[in-house]
């Protein structure tokens, strides 16, 4: 299975970088091949400074190794080993019309000391952080979610839309960081489900992102912006930064198996604020988006 899912990210991570690169039209994909030295690689695509993506990246990696103290011991394990691989994507628009969007897709195998594989799953999603929000824009992107899932299972969708919801979630702000959108994780084979589907399941997911958020952003990209919607955008990419570096499990978990820093950081913007208690105007655009974060709705 391993070898199966990192051969679909990497053609995953081809499409997606060739579509986006189009939208683009200015600016391209830089692009890293890297290893790490406790076993395993990468290869990091990151874009810069475009006429649509201010920063960007959409990388695969696949790393493997003894699993260190602090994650055997938060799974209860000793003398594990472990595979894991995938694709992780975020995109940060320079109009502050256009969304930040966010995916991973991934594949984990843990083994014993013997080197008999005793545990695996899948895992990942994809989400959407506007700036400003256009309710048309939130409705498609979900819609395209729910029709990922349905193809698989009619409960999927509420299942991990919920779990989005909950795990994208800035506890210290009491808010959450964007609208959501999927997000699953220990996706194991049970009496009902093999790895098989699974994997059916997570490439479904995969190669639905760019139907979800390529017509938004062609819809939105030449939309006008001020300076103060700029400021705005800053502010909130910072709520988006916090969240990142706080909470994520996907950041900690590369930070604490020695992941390459570059690409494991490459989800932050290159510029953003933080304001000293702000709040933004009554009634405002601002204030529309920070109700639905206080309080995440259902858009389908």
């Amino acid at each position: 299975m391993k070898d199966k899912f990192y051969n679909y990210i990497l053609q995953l991570q081809d499409t997606i970088t060739t579509k986006l690169t189009e939208i683009d039209g200015l600016a391209t994909f830089k692009e890293d091949v890297w290893e790490r030295p406790e076993g395993g690689g990468g290869r990091t695509r990151v874009i810069e400074n475009g006429k649509v993506f201010e920063k960007g990246g959409v990388n695969i990696s696949g790393v493997h190794g003894k699993l260190p103290k602090s994650i055997q011991d938060y799974f209860g394990v000793k003398d594990a080993n472990f595979f894991a691989c995938g694709l992780s994507l975020v995109l940060h628009p320079k109009n502050p019309m256009v969304p930040t969007v966010h995916a991973n897709w991934r594949y984990f195998e843990m083994y014993n000391k013997e080197g008999h594989l005793v545990d695996q799953w899948f895992g990942g999603g994809q989400d959407l952080t506007p700036y400003y929000l256009f309710e048309e824009d939130a409705v498609h992107f979900h819609t395209i979610c729910k029709r990922a899932c349905d193809a698989h299972n009619p409960a999927f969708h509420e299942t991990y839309k919920k779990k989005c919801d909950e795990y994208f979630w800035n506890t210290h702000r009491e808010e959450a960081r964007g609208i959501g959108g999927l997000f699953f994780d220990y996706c194991k084979a049970t009496e009902n489900i093999g790895m098989e589907d699974w994997f059916h399941f997570v490439s479904e997911v995969g190669n639905s992102f760019l139907e979800a958020y390529v017509p938004i952003v062609i819809k939105r990209k030449e939309l006008p912006y001020t300076q103060a919607h700029m400021d705005w955008q800053e502010i909130r990419r910072g709520r988006y930064v916090e969240f990142n570096l706080v909470h994520d499990k996907g950041t900690l978990f590369g930070l604490k198996t020695n992941g390459r820093i570059e690409s494991i950081l490459m989800s932050l913007p290159p510029h953003v604020q933080w304001v000293y208690d702000h709040h933004p105007e009554k009634g405002s655009t601002e204030e529309q988006l920070l109700n639905v974060l206080k309080a995440p709705k259902d858009w389908v």
